[in-house]
C-alpha cells in the first residue's frame, strides 16, 4: 500500500519553487510587461505567507481578492491556501448588494483590492476587517516579513478555496475547494483529453481568476511548469492579440464573447496567432461559425469546454475532428460520472437521442452549498446541472439547452442554443438570443432577439430562408426584434432574463426589417 500523502496546493507550490522554478509570470501593464520567475515568485509567496499569519489570519480563516489577473493575484492563489486560510475570489463585476451580501455571507476577514479597483471596492459598502491595496502597502507587507514560511501540516480535505455562482436567480451561492478537489483537477485539466496543459507551453486565462478559480489555469500552470501571461485589466482585443503575438501565446482561455470580438480584431489588423495551439472557449454555447471562421481564416482552433463553478469548473471537453463532435459540450474528464435523468426522476440511456437533466458527480464535484439550505441542486453525491442534454454511446455530452430557456411548443421541445447558434452563422448576425413568448394556440414560440454587424440591414424573410437551411421548419420564429446588445451576467453568459422582463413590459418590438 502507498503512503496516503495528502494532496495539497503545498504540493504545486513545491514544484513552482523548484523544478518549475525557470519558467516565469507575464502580467501585462500599460507600458513593458512586469516579469517574474516562478522561483522568485516562490520566495514571495513565503513573505505573504508570513505577512498573513502576523495580520492574524488563521486556519479557516477567509481572505477575500478583488482584483484582475496578475502576479499578485497569483501569489495570493498561493500563500492563501498554503498556509491553511481559505482563498475567496470576489467578482468585481457584481452589484453592490451582490458584494456585500456575499462577504458578509462568507465572514471574509480581509480582502486584497486591486489599485485600479480601489474605487469600485469603496463603493460597494462591503465591510472586512482589513482592506489592503495591491500596490505599495502590499510591497511593505511582504518586504517587513523575513525569508522562507514554515508551512503547517494540512488535510487534504480541508477548504483551499471559495467561489460564489453568478447569482442570476437569487442570492449567489457560495462552492467550497478542498485541496484534493484542486489537485485532481489541476491534474485533469493537464491531461491530453483535458486541454494539455504541459511544461513549456505559455497560457493566456483570459477567463478571470474570480470565475471559478480561472477555469483552473492557475494551478494547472504552476504544476506543471507552463509560463502564464496574466492580462490584468487590458483585456480588449488589441492587447489580447498584441500579447498572444508577442509572447508567442501557446494556449488560451475565454468566454465566446471575447473570442467574437477578438476574431473581428484579427480580420480587420492581421496579427500573427500562429503560436496558439489550443484555445479553450466555455462559459456559454460557442457557436460554430465563431470556431470555423477563426480556423479558416487565422488557423486558430477552438475547443469548446463545459463547466460550472460546482465542479471546479472544468468537467467535459469537446475534442474532435468532425464538427459533430467538437460543437458539443464533449465528454467528461476522468473521475467525473454523468448521467441524464427524465422528467419521471429514471435515469435514460446514452443513446445519444433521449435527453434529461445532466447531472454529474466526483472528486472534484461540490456535493452542497456553502452554509446553505437550499440544497436541491443536490440529490447523493450527484450534482443537478439545471441543463437539458444527451449523452451517446462514447460519453459524449449534447446540451440542448437549460432547463428554464427551453421553449415548449405545441408539446414540443425547441433548444433555444441550437437557435441562436444557427442566426449566428447568418454573416450580418453578430450575436442573437433566443426567448420563449407567450403564444394562444402553441403555449410558447421562440422570439429571436439579434444583434446586427455594424451598418448591416436585414429583413424577416431573408432571416427566416437562412433558418431553413439549418434546423426543422416549426422551429423557426414568427418574430425577430433587433436589439443594441445581449444582456449578458458578470462573467459573460447571456442573460435572457432581462430580455423575459423586456418583453413582459413591452418594450422588444419585432420588426419586419432589423437594422444595425
Amino acid at each position: 500500500m502507498q503512503h496516503d500523502h495528502p494532496l495539497t496546493l503545498q504540493l504545486v507550490l513545491e514544484r513552482v519553487r523548484t523544478m518549475n522554478g525557470h519558467e516565469e509570470v507575464v502580467t501585462l501593464t500599460e507600458s513593458e510587461p512586469e516579469r517574474i520567475s516562478y522561483a522568485d515568485l516562490a520566495a514571495r509567496v513565503d513573505r505573504l505567507c508570513g505577512a498573513l499569519k502576523a495580520m492574524g489570519v488563521g486556519p479557516g480563516d477567509r481572505v477575500a481578492t478583488f482584483s484582475w489577473n496578475t502576479r499578485q493575484h497569483l501569489e495570493l492563489y498561493l500563500a492563501v491556501p498554503c498556509m491553511g486560510a481559505v482563498l475567496h475570489t470576489l467578482n468585481i463585476r457584481l452589484f453592490p448588494d451582490q458584494l456585500q451580501y456575499i462577504v458578509g455571507h462568507a465572514a471574509d476577514k480581509v480582502v486584497f483590492v486591486d489599485p485600479s479597483l480601489t474605487d469600485a471596492w469603496t463603493a460597494s459598502g462591503a465591510q472586512v476587517d482589513r482592506v489592503i491595496e495591491l500596490g505599495a502597502e502590499y510591497e511593505a507587507l511582504l518586504a517587513d516579513q523575513p525569508e522562507g514560511f514554515d508551512y503547517p501540516a494540512l488535510d487534504d480535505r480541508a477548504a483551499a478555496g471559495l467561489c460564489y455562482t453568478s447569482g442570476t436567480t437569487g442570492n449567489p451561492k457560495g462552492v467550497l475547494y478542498s485541496h484534493r478537489s484542486n489537485v485532481l483537477h489541476a491534474l485533469g485539466k493537464c491531461l491530453a483529453d483535458g486541454v494539455g496543459v504541459r511544461s513549456g507551453d505559455r497560457v493566456l486565462p483570459v477567463v478571470p481568476m474570480f470565475h471559478a478559480n480561472a477555469w483552473g489555469f492557475p494551478y494547472a500552470c504552476a504544476l506543471t511548469g507552463a509560463s502564464l501571461i496574466m492580462p490584468s485589466r487590458f483585456v480588449a482585443p488589441e492587447p489580447l492579440a498584441k500579447a498572444i503575438e508577442s509572447e508567442r501565446v501557446t494556449i488560451a482561455g475565454a468566454v465566446p464573447t471575447v473570442w467574437l470580438d477578438l476574431l473581428r480584431y484579427a480580420d480587420e489588423h492581421g496579427p500573427d496567432l500562429s503560436s496558439l495551439r489550443t484555445v479553450i472557449c466555455g462559459g456559454a454555447a460557442v457557436p460554430e461559425s465563431l470556431m470555423r471562421d477563426f480556423e479558416e481564416r487565422h488557423g486558430v482552433r477552438i475547443i469548446q469546454a463545459w463547466g460550472m463553478t460546482e465542479t471546479s469548473p472544468l468537467a467535459s471537453v469537446a475534442h474532435g475532428e468532425d464538427w459533430d463532435a467538437r460543437t458539443r459540450a464533449g465528454r467528461p474528464l476522468p473521475l467525473v460520472e454523468t448521467r441524464i435523468v427524465d422528467d419521471s426522476g429514471a435515469e435514460a440511456p446514452w443513446d445519444g437521442e433521449a435527453t434529461g437533466e445532466l447531472q454529474v458527480r466526483g472528486p472534484t464535484i461540490a456535493s452542497a452549498y456553502y452554509e446553505a439550505d437550499d440544497d436541491d441542486k443536490f440529490d447523493n453525491g450527484w450534482l443537478r446541472t439545471g441543463d437539458i442534454a444527451s449523452i451517446d454511446p462514447r460519453g459524449s455530452i449534447k446540451l440542448t439547452d437549460r432547463a428554464k430557456d427551453v421553449i415548449k411548443s405545441g408539446g414540443e421541445w425547441i433548444s433555444s442554443v441550437e437557435l441562436e447558434n444557427a442566426l449566428m452563422a447568418h454573416p450580418s448576425v453578430r450575436e442573437a438570443a433566443v426567448i420563449a413568448r407567450p403564444d394562444e394556440r402553441w403555449g410558447e414560440r421562440p422570439l429571436a432577439c439579434v444583434v446586427l454587424e455594424a451598418g448591416a440591414q436585414l429583413d424577416e424573410a431573408e432571416l427566416k430562408r437562412h433558418l431553413l437551411d439549418i434546423v426543422a421548419n416549426w422551429w423557426v420564429p414568427e418574430e425577430f426584434v433587433a436589439i443594441d446588445e445581449v444582456p449578458k451576467t458578470s462573467v459573460g453568459k447571456f442573460d435572457k432574463k432581462v430580455l423575459r422582463a423586456r418583453l413582459q413590459e413591452g418594450t422588444l418590438r419585432p420588426a419586419d426589417t432589423l437594422s444595425a
